[in-house]
């Protein structure tokens, strides 16, 4: 009985559990003035989103690109995208 609750718990904590993944990178030599980004859900890989680098650049009134940064967080259910960008 023991053994059976000890993998319900083990496997309880495998489904609730998420990993994230983080790609920086630096674009250009631009200064660094402003901060722009942009965030998206998607439930069970469904949806059309769009987290790419001109709509972070223009939810942050950026013209010149000089880093980015993107993750991806997985959950059971649930992905979510962030992108950040920096620039003048």
């Amino acid at each position: 009985m023991k053994k059976i609750s000890l993998l319900l718990g083990a496997g309880l904590v495998f489904l609730v559990s998420s990993c994230t993944v983080v790609y920086p990178g630096v674009a250009t030599n631009n200064k660094i003035v402003k901060s722009g980004e942009v965030e998206a859900k998607l439930f069970l890989g469904l949806g059309n989103i769009d987290v790419g680098l001109y709509q972070a650049a223009k939810n942050g009134g950026i013209t010149k690109i000089a880093t980015y940064d993107g993750s991806v967080r997985q959950g059971l259910f649930i992905r979510k995208y962030k992108t950040i960008v920096t620039g003048e």
